[in-house]
């Protein structure tokens, strides 16, 4: 049974995933939709970037994902189809397939549209097709002519002098906590186990512990902690922690360290 996913930032009000759905299911009654998320902020690839990039590993091989965020026609951001890791991705080429991936994909191939007139819902004129296509077992070649650059963006990188690592948020969860990134790898490598203060909006909020749980803090309290993916965040135990401190994607956060 292949599987298809969604992301987009289409609202759960719009016709969108539904039509786009029965029509996947029209070319390829035997896939499986699964929804990754459409709640995506409108236009924002970078945070579907972030939603994708830390998705995508758990489903198995041969998975088909389709990312509609921002794919107005544009000779400029072509549709394209990727091969990666052993799994599909389809998309507008914005760049964010260079937020996604560090790696290069195995094929990528511009998706040969035969209408004649522009769509102005490519997710269901060529997106729905092309995912049917691979399901029903189409080679990727087949899907298009390859291409051999895309359109990249560079990832944000925290940036180090001498003891301070300079990081940004990157992610607000539903529970408004701040991820950033500052992975624990950098943390540890430039830390070597000295004390540190970090620190958020200038120097209103510090920090100088690394909690292992929530929970160690007490309720309304600000704490940081590396989670599931290894990257710092910064929240608030029983809080909206980005709500209440005006935080959003870009905040800076500080991390000192002393002898």
């Amino acid at each position: 049974m292949p599987i298809i996913t969604l992301t987009t930032d289409w609202q759960s009000t719009d016709f969108y995933a539904g039509a786009i759905k029965g029509k996947i299911l029209s070319l390829c009654p035997s896939a499986n939709i699964i929804d990754i998320s459409h709640n995506i902020q409108t236009f924002n690839f970078v945070q579907a970037a972030f939603i994708i990039k830390n998705s995508y590993k758990n489903f198995p091989e041969g998975t088909i994902h389709i990312i509609c965020i921002n794919s107005e026609q544009n000779e400029t951001k072509p549709f394209i189809v990727l091969k990666i890791n052993k799994q599909y991705f389809i998309g507008a080429d914005t760049g964010i397939f260079g937020l996604i991936f560090d790696e290069q994909a195995e094929i990528a191939i511009k998706i040969k549209n035969n209408k004649t007139s522009i769509s102005t819902f490519p997710e269901f004129d060529i997106f729905a097709e092309a995912a049917a296509n691979l399901a029903n077992g189409k080679q990727i070649s087949e899907l298009g002519d390859k291409i051999k650059e895309l359109n990249r963006i560079i990832p944000l990188r925290p940036t180090i002098d001498d003891n301070i690592i300079t990081g940004k948020i990157v992610y607000i969860d539903s529970y408004k906590n701040a991820i950033t990134n500052i992975s624990k790898n950098i943390f540890d490598t430039i830390g070597k186990n000295r004390k540190f203060e970090i620190t958020i909006k200038s120097n209103l909020f510090k920090i100088n512990k690394i909690n292992n749980t929530y929970h160690e803090t007490s309720a309304g309290e600000i704490l940081a902690i590396f989670n599931s993916l290894d990257y710092l965040e910064i929240a608030m135990n029983h809080g909206n922690l980005c709500e209440l401190l005006n935080l959003d994607t870009n905040s800076i956060v500080r991390i000192v360290f002393s002898d």
